[in-house]
C-alpha cells in the first residue's frame, strides 16, 4: 500500500455487473466503480469540467460516458480519449477472496474556512439553533455548522420546507426575543423563505435568514436558479448583505444578529458558494461591547401627564400587548394598584392568566364578552405595547393613555389623550409611584360577575351537539383543564385560533400566532421553533386542517428528531374561516372544501402518537392521552363547523 493511502472494502451489493457502473459510498466518499469484462475501476466521482457524477453515466463500446455532457473516459484508467489531457483520478482495485477492495487516499485535513468564520461569529452572538435545508449552494456552510454542532455549540433541525424553518425560526424569535436562523439554498430555498420573513418583520420578531449563492463567476448571467438575492430581500429584511471573498466575515456576521436584534426584524446573508469554502485564519467577532438592552426610559413630563389621567379615573382598564411581554409583573403590580381589569390582545395572550382576580381575557375579534364590556364601561384606557390594529378591537375613542417603547407605534392609526415612549416594565413602575392617590373604583366584582355570565353561556356551547362533531367551546374547554401551566401554544390561523381565544382559560400560558401577517400554515412549524426556544416546557399546537396540511410533512421532522409537540386538530374538512367569509359577504360557498386523510392515521404512520374523537363524552380520555404520550402526538377531533 503507498504511504497516505488505505484500502477499503466495497459492499458486494454495490459492485456492478459486467458493462455496468455505479455510484458507491467508499469510506465516505463517493467512487464510479465500473466493470468491463474481466476489468474493474474506480474512478474519482466527479468530471473535471462541470462536476457531472460519472457513476451515473453509462458505459457505451468500452467508455465511460459523463451523464452532463457526453465526454468519454476509460472506465478503469480515467484517461480520455487521445489528444485530450483532462484526465479523471483512477484509484487502485484488488478482489480478494472476502470481496472488493479500493485504495483511496487518506482525507486531507480540512482546514478552516470562511463559512466556520462565519459560524463561530454567530454562535458566539447568541444563535444556537438553526432551522434549514441542505443543498448544492450551501454546503460549504453546512459543513461549518456541521463542525459546530459536532462541537455542542450548534443545534440543527432539518425540515420538510424551506417555509416551515422562516416560520419556526420567527417564532423562536417571538417567544425569546433572541435571533434563530433558517437556512437555505440559492433561488427557489430562499424565496420559500420569504412568508416566514414577512411574518417576523410584521410581528417584529428577530430572525437571521442564510442563503446560498450560485458562484460569484455566474451570478448575474442567468445562470440556474441565480436570483439578486438582495434585491428580492430588500423589502422583508432590515439588512441583506451579500459576504464577497475579500469582506470583513466576521464582522458581517456579529453586524447581522445585531440588526436583527436592534431593528426587531430580519437580518439576512447570501453565501456565494466558492466564498463559503474560501481557506481564513480570522478569529470570531465577539458581541461584547456591540450590543445595548433595548430600555428607553419615559419622559418624565409625559409620565406626569398620563399619572394625572389615572388618578382621575373611576373605571381605568389595562389593555396589553404583545409589547408588554417582560413586564407582567409590572402589569399586575399597577392593575392591583388601580383594581382596574387587565385585557390583553390575541398575541398576549396569557401574559395575565384568566384565573388573576383581575384577568379579563382576550379583547377583540378572538375574545370574550367579559373583556368588551369592560373596555365599554371603561372611562380610560391604558394601553401597553398594543398596536390598535382593527383585530385588537380597542376603541379609539375612549381616554387612551399610550405606553410603547416604538415611535412609530404610538398614533400609529388614531390620535391618543397622552403618549408615553418607553419600556413597559420601566414606565409602569415610575407612574405606580405617580397614582398612589388614585380614585379608581375596585372593578373586580364586575369582573367576577361578567366571568360567571360567561362561563354560564360556554357551559351551553360546551354541551351543544348536533350529531356532527365535536363543538370548540368543548374541544377547548377539555384542553383548559388538560393543558400544563408551564406549557408554550402554538397556534394557527382560522376559526380554531377565534375559537381558541375565546374559550381557552388561560393558567398564563403564552399563545404563539402570526399575528399582523395572519399566515395559515403558522401552527406546526412555530410549535418546532417553541421546541427549540423553550427546551423543557411542553409544546402544544392548534391548528385546524387547511393549515396542518401545507406543512403536514413537517410532522416527520418532529419525529426524527424526538420534538414531543402535543398536537390537537381541529378538522372541519374545509376552510371553514374562508366558507364564513364568502357566505358573509353574501357570495355561495366555493372551492373551500378539503380532501384530508385520516389524520390519526397519518401520524401513525409517520410515527407519532395518533388519537382521533368524533363525540364530546371521548374528549377527556383523549386530551389525558394525547398529554400522556411520549414523543410527538396528533389529537384529530372531528369537529362541527358550524359551532365555533
Amino acid at each position: 500500500m503507498s504511504e497516505g493511502t488505505s484500502w477499503h472494502r466495497v459492499d458486494p451489493v454495490d459492485v456492478p455487473a459486467d458493462g455496468r457502473v455505479r455510484s458507491v459510498v467508499v469510506d465516505g466518499r463517493s467512487v464510479a466503480l465500473a466493470r468491463c469484462g474481466a476489468r474493474l475501476g474506480a474512478l474519482e466521482n466527479r468530471c473535471p469540467h462541470q462536476g457531472g457524477p460519472l457513476g451515473e453515466g453509462s458505459i457505451e463500446k468500452g467508455l465511460l460516458r459523463c451523464p452532463w455532457h457526453g465526454y468519454d473516459y476509460d472506465p478503469i484508467t480515467g484517461q480520455p480519449p487521445e489528444g485530450f489531457s483532462d484526465s479523471v483520478t483512477a484509484y487502485s482495485v484488488d478482489e480478494r477472496p472476502d470481496g472488493l477492495y479500493v485504495q483511496l487516499p487518506e482525507l486531507p485535513d480540512q482546514g478552516r474556512t470562511v463559512s466556520d468564520v462565519l459560524v463561530e461569529t454567530l454562535v458566539a452572538h447568541g444563535i444556537t439553533h438553526v432551522f434549514g435545508m441542505v443543498g448544492h449552494s450551501n454546503l460549504g456552510f453546512a459543513e461549518a455548522m456541521r463542525r459546530a454542532e459536532e462541537r455542542g455549540e450548534l443545534t440543527y433541525i432539518g425540515i420538510r420546507h424551506e417555509g416551515a424553518a422562516s416560520f419556526a425560526a420567527s417564532a423562536y424569535g417571538k417567544l425569546t426575543g433572541r435571533p434563530a436562523a433558517c437556512f437555505a439554498i440559492a433561488g427557489p430555498g430562499s424565496t420559500n423563505l420569504l412568508t416566514g420573513l414577512y411574518d417576523a418583520k410584521l410581528d417584529s420578531s428577530p430572525m437571521l435568514a442564510i442563503s446560498g449563492q450560485v458562484p460569484s463567476k455566474v451570478h448575474g448571467r442567468g445562470a440556474f436558479q441565480d436570483l439578486d438575492l438582495t434585491a428580492v430581500f430588500k423589502d422583508v429584511a432590515v439588512s441583506s448583505t451579500a459576504i464577497q471573498a475579500g469582506s470583513d466575515h466576521a464582522e458581517l456576521a456579529g453586524l447581522a444578529v445585531k440588526h436583527a436584534i436592534d431593528g426587531r426584524g430580519v437580518a439576512h446573508l447570501v453565501l456565494p458558494d466558492e466564498v463559503q469554502v474560501l481557506p481564513s485564519d480570522a478569529p470570531p467577532k465577539s458581541p461584547n461591547g456591540r450590543l445595548s438592552a433595548r430600555r428607553i426610559r419615559p419622559d418624565q413630563d409625559a409620565l406626569d401627564r398620563a399619572a394625572a389621567l389615572i388618578r382621575d379615573a373611576r373605571r381605568p382598564v389595562f389593555v396589553v400587548g404583545h409589547g408588554a411581554r417582560g413586564a407582567e409583573r409590572e402589569v399586575r403590580m399597577l392593575a392591583e394598584r388601580l383594581n382596574a381589569p387587565v385585557l390583553t390582545t390575541f398575541k398576549a395572550k396569557g401574559l395575565v392568566p384568566d384565573t388573576h382576580p383581575l384577568g379579563a381575557g382576550v379583547l377583540g375579534r378572538s375574545g370574550t364578552p367579559v373583556a368588551s364590556w369592560l373596555m365599554n364601561e371603561s372611562d380610560l384606557l391604558i394601553v401597553v405595547g398594543a398596536s390598535f390594529s382593527n383585530h385588537t378591537g380597542i376603541a379609539a375613542y375612549k381616554q387612551i393613555v399610550q405606553i410603547d417603547d416604538d415611535h412609530a407605534a404610538i398614533g400609529r392609526f388614531d390620535a391618543v389623550a397622552v403618549d408615553v415612549l418607553g419600556d413597559a416594565a420601566l414606565t409602569l413602575t415610575a407612574l405606580a409611584g405617580l397614582v398612589t392617590d388614585a380614585k379608581a373604583e375596585d372593578q373586580r366584582p364586575d369582573l367576577a360577575e361578567r366571568w360567571a355570565i360567561w362561563r354560564v353561556e360556554k357551559a351551553r356551547r360546551v354541551n351543544d351537539d348536533r350529531g356532527r362533531g365535536v363543538s370548540a367551546a368543548a374541544v377547548f374547554d377539555a384542553l383548559s383543564r388538560h393543558l400544563p401551566a408551564e406549557a408554550v401554544v402554538a397556534v394557527d390561523v382560522g376559526n380554531h385560533a377565534y375559537s381558541l381565544g375565546r374559550y381557552l382559560e388561560s393558567k398564563g400560558q403564552p399563545v404563539l400566532m402570526s399575528g399582523y401577517l395572519g399566515s395559515i400554515g403558522f401552527g406546526y412549524p412555530a410549535a418546532l421553533g417553541a421546541w427549540a426556544a423553550a427546551p423543557g416546557r411542553p409544546i402544544v399546537a392548534v391548528t385546524g386542517d387547511g393549515g396542518f396540511g401545507q406543512y403536514a410533512a413537517e410532522l416527520t421532522t418532529a419525529v426524527k428528531y424526538g420534538i414531543g409537540i402535543k398536537h390537537v386538530l381541529l378538522d372541519n374538512h374545509a376552510l371553514g374561516k374562508i366558507s364564513k367569509e364568502q357566505l358573509a359577504a353574501d357570495y355561495p360557498v366555493w372551492h373551500t372544501a378539503l380532501h384530508n386523510p385520516d389524520w390519526a392515521e397519518y401520524a401513525r404512520l409517520c410515527g407519532a402518537t395518533g388519537l382521533r374523537v368524533e363525540r364530546r363524552e371521548d374528549l377527556e380520555t383523549a386530551m389525558t392521552d394525547l398529554f400522556a404520550a411520549s414523543g410527538p402526538a396528533l389529537l384529530c377531533v372531528e369537529q362541527d363547523a358550524e359551532l365555533l
